[in-house]
């Protein structure tokens, strides 16, 4: 009786947290709560929701210009390659922290087939102090994800569970803008 009771709890809790998953559409000007006086701890998703929406292998579809001034020129996309390199790149993000980006565009500068391991986590910023956020660092061979210090950080606009929408703030002359990534997912 204990284990069919223990088991109807295992189905409950993963139903419970497969159905919660981290859907919150962001403003034009970014998240709500995240580098504005916005503080309310009611603003989005956990950290936790996120972390679960996000894990999977994601295709990035697409790369838009927010607030983007059509002068300004993007000439690599997380000191890697130029934007459209990372067009129908697959993004692997398992749940224990490691992943991958695969290249798959083809161009002069694009090098498909290559591969990028990285280390990704949620960013909590804490209570009220604003939105969770994706983070992410490039791990080259021989390298340990502890030892490594730098790393890239992008706001979490929108998960339903297929889709995955992240925006990369920049600043321009005329205040913030975002490169908008937008991903489907793979499984």
């Amino acid at each position: 009786m204990n284990r069919f009771v223990l088991s109807l709890a295992t189905v409950f809790a993963t139903v419970t947290l497969f159905s919660c998953g981290a859907q919150k559409q962001g403003t034009s000007t970014g998240n709500p709560g995240y580098g504005s006086s916005n503080t309310s701890a009611t603003s989005g998703p956990s950290a936790s929701e996120w972390k679960s929406a996000v894990k999977g292998t994601w295709t990035l579809n697409s790369i838009d210009r927010e607030n983007l001034p059509s002068t300004f020129t993007i000439k690599s996309v997380f000191e890697e390659a130029p934007a459209e390199c990372f067009v129908g790149s697959t993004w692997n993000f398992i749940g224990n922290g490691k992943g991958s980006i695969t290249f798959n565009a083809q161009g002069t500068l694009c090098a498909p087939g290559a591969s990028r391991e990285i280390f990704w986590s949620i960013y909590n910023p804490g209570k009220g102090l604003g939105e969770p956020q994706f983070q992410f660092k490039k791990i080259y061979a021989g390298d340990k994800a502890k030892n490594v210090t730098t790393g890239y950080r992008l706001d979490l606009s929108y998960s339903d569970g297929n889709k995955l929408v992240m925006k990369m703030p920049l600043t321009v002359s005329n205040g913030e803008a975002y490169l908008v990534l937008n991903f489907s997912r793979v499984n």
